[in-house]
């Protein structure tokens, strides 16, 4: 209904917007992002650990978290946030804060992804934030991933847009060589990510990301992911496999909810 996609993932719903017999009401894309961070928060409960993610979507969620605690609808959270971004924006909104030294488990995580494929699989990290996102939603009882209906794919990779990789500074071109011939098949073609002034992108973690560009899939993601992080000088990847407990997907006929 709302979404034509894949049946793939365990279980979906899909809580399609009622008929109306005014116009249609077309909705920009920041609208489906907050509409999807809002259905996320609805998982959020008193006294729950929350990993808080980064990103345009994700800022919603934050944002709405802060509003609910504001209004005493939410007590006793406790946040662990995926960037320095983030943490300011929490920081501004009044939600307590730790990190997984003090939590090592936490309750639910609610970040976007820049892309979802039909098994719930995510690349994330084109907003630099992909190390810090990638352990404290490894560390979650559940990850509910919010997206607005651009980010299906029927494989990673399969957006033409950038699979990031974080690398440290030290002989990076050597690292992003050993990245593109690792991926040869698949047509890889490795970029530095660059900053405002051309200069080389630097993450919250003081390294480099080399974005990935993909002509084909990579095919078996497992195998891909452990050949990426054999190369000495990769920190960490943006492909979040079997993650994801949850994806929320905004369209605009509504929304559909998919379950691992």
């Amino acid at each position: 209904m709302a979404i034509a996609w894949s049946e793939k993932a365990s279980s979906m719903e899909v809580l399609a917007t009622p008929p109306s017999l005014s116009p249609p009401v077309v909705l920009t894309q920041d609208e489906l992002k907050k509409i999807a961070a809002y259905k996320a928060v609805e998982f959020v409960e008193s006294g729950m650990v929350l990993g808080l993610g980064t990103g345009s979507t994700a800022k919603h969620a934050v944002d709405r978290i802060g509003e609910l605690l504001r209004l005493g609808k939410l007590k006793n959270i406790v946040g662990i946030p995926t960037s320095k971004k983030t943490q300011e924006q929490a920081l501004s909104l009044g939600i307590p804060l730790s990190d997984l030294n003090s939590h090592p488990t936490v309750d639910l995580a609610i970040d976007g992804a820049d892309e979802v494929d039909p098994h719930l699989n995510l690349v994330k990290g084109r907003g630099g934030s992909l190390l810090r996102e990638k352990m404290v939603e490894g560390a979650c009882k559940k990850f509910v991933c919010i997206v607005d209906e651009s980010k299906l794919v029927n494989h990673l990779g399969g957006s033409g847009l950038a699979m990031p990789v974080e690398i440290v500074p030290f002989c990076w071109e050597f690292t992003a060589r050993k990245l593109q011939n690792t991926l040869e098949d698949s047509g890889c073609v490795a970029k530095l990510r660059n900053g405002a002034k051309g200069e080389p992108f630097v993450t919250d973690n003081g390294n480099y990301i080399v974005d990935l560009y993909l002509q084909k899939s990579m095919g078996d993601l497992r195998a891909a992911s452990d050949a990426i992080l054999r190369i000495a000088g990769v920190v960490e990847h943006g492909m979040f496999l079997d993650m994801a407990t949850t994806v929320i997907v905004a369209g605009e006929l509504g929304i559909t909810i998919k379950n691992k």
